[in-house]
């Protein structure tokens, strides 16, 4: 696609320079020579995973954006885009480009293990672990069921993982108030939206929390019967699926646990996840969220 993005974007009189990623982390390095060399625009292309790394990048030590976020949704899943309103259509969402609109955003923060170590990331609209963690690492749903793109056929991609899946014993600190419980899973969201579902229909990048879901002890056959209402978001008056906001959640387990951010499996518990007011520049069409202002940046 890059031939006709590279054409369409140079239609729009926006000046830039481009770099492909050529490996799982590049981004996050690329986006910080970008921000080094001076650019104040850093425009992500591809899907969620991408969008991270890329915003990993512009981000400083203290949790504040260098340089503004554009995106151009050419993934397979686009819940970042979808959450800004950017246009899925790529000649559209190059048009954006333009003269386009800033949205600022609060990003959530992360501590986990990797290998041994204390690592630290960002992350714009989706953590947490059990369940959809667990499909990640085993690589389902499969290409067949993602493409078809939407809430229910994500959600039937993920069934036959159901049958298989243990719930699991997690240690939870939500604002500093503690329990230990059995989960089927813990979403952790600054955004709307998880694998193209709508789990958190009220929830907005711009209010300084984290959005928490706990998908509590449920059978597996509760799992099949609701899963699909969970990623439709039909799901906030079930009775084991409790919804509340939070600046701080801390997770950690007496079995592995492996933690998403954005999609992507990046470590596993102990974790503390936390909320950064007013972190980031985005470029939005997003009449939902009060804009910042205007501009046409190099």
């Amino acid at each position: 696609m890059w031939p006709i993005l590279n054409k369409l974007l140079r239609n729009t009189g926006l000046p830039f320079d481009y770099e492909f990623i050529q490996a799982p982390g590049q981004g996050i390095a690329l986006s910080r020579q970008a921000v080094e060399k001076g650019y104040n625009l850093v425009i992500a292309v591809g899907g969620d995973g991408t969008v991270n790394e890329v915003a990993n990048g512009l981000i400083d030590e203290n949790g504040k954006g260098r340089a503004i976020l554009g995106i151009i949704a050419a993934g397979t899943q686009n819940d970042i885009a979808h959450m800004l309103g950017i246009p899925r259509d790529y000649i559209r969402g190059c048009q954006l480009f333009e003269k386009f609109e800033m949205l600022t955003i609060d990003i959530g923060a992360v501590s986990y293990t990797s290998h041994n170590k204390i690592i630290q990331r960002h992350y714009i609209n989706t953590a947490g672990v059990g369940f959809v963690s667990d499909v990640i690492e085993s690589s389902i749903p499969q290409t067949k069921y993602k493409v078809l793109g939407g809430a229910v056929p994500y959600a039937i991609g993920l069934m036959p993982k159901v049958l298989e899946y243990q719930n699991k014993d997690i240690l939870l600190s939500i604002d500093g108030e503690k329990r230990i419980e059995r989960d089927f899973s813990i979403v952790i969201n600054n955004g709307r939206y998880l694998g193209g579902g709508r789990v958190f229909p009220n929830a907005t990048p711009c209010d300084g929390l984290l959005d928490v879901a706990i998908i509590g002890n449920i059978t597996k056959l509760e799992a099949l019967l609701n899963f699909p209402l969970f990623y439709t978001g039909t799901h906030i008056d079930r009775q084991k699926v409790k919804l509340q906001k939070a600046r701080s959640v801390i997770i950690d387990s007496p079995q592995r646990l492996p933690i998403q951010l954005d999609g992507e499996l990046v470590g596993e518990t102990p974790a503390v996840f936390r909320i950064i007011p007013s972190a980031l520049d985005v470029v939005t069409r997003n009449p939902q969220f009060k804009i910042k202002r205007q501009g046409h940046s190099n």
